[in-house]
């Protein structure tokens, strides 16, 4: 089981929730142009945040209760 991760990019976790935010932008594409500011922008950037929270838990690595709480 020696996979060896050079970055946050190489979990799979990431490249899952990354693919899943590019998705989700191009679906709210579609969403009525009165939500563009509240319901669509809400949703794009929580689905956004998922990946970021991995690359920021990955920084924390070397401190393992911090890397466990991400």
């Amino acid at each position: 089981m020696g996979t060896d991760y050079q970055g946050f990019k190489d979990l799979n976790v990431f490249k899952i929730s990354y693919d899943y935010a590019k998705r989700i932008f191009d679906l709210s594409l579609d969403f009525p142009k009165e939500e563009k500011y509240s319901l669509t922008d809400q949703i794009r950037r929580s689905s956004r945040s998922v990946s970021a929270n991995i690359a920021e838990a990955w920084s924390f690595r070397a401190y393992s209760k911090s890397f466990v709480s991400k």
